[in-house]
């Protein structure tokens, strides 16, 4: 596994900071996928497994530093966000990089 605590402390030394950026509100992965499915029209196959030994049952990242030093609040929810990244996906199918 990757040492994270060096990596974040030079981040540190060369003044660096880090924010969350999203909608403040938690979304489970059988949310992200059903809205995702909803956004693509497409079904997105998935097995469900017993959790693992060391899983997290929740994560949330919060993103009140965004908000209070730069003053950034996301505009929209996860079904736009979904929505938007597939429609740009499909109209650039090779990413940012020009047709192979």
């Amino acid at each position: 596994s990757f040492p994270l605590a060096p990596f974040v402390n030079f981040l540190l030394v060369l003044g660096c900071i880090a924010y969350n950026l999203g909608t403040g509100s938690g979304t489970s992965v059988l949310e992200m996928v059903a809205v995702f499915e909803k956004a693509s029209g497409k079904k997105i196959p998935i097995k469900l497994c017993p959790r693992r030994p060391g899983d997290a049952t929740t994560v949330y990242a919060s993103t009140k530093n965004a908000q209070k030093e730069l003053g950034w609040k996301a505009k929209y929810g996860i079904a736009e966000m979904c929505r938007d990244q597939w429609k740009w996906a499909s109209n650039n199918p090779w990413g940012y990089q020009s047709k192979p």
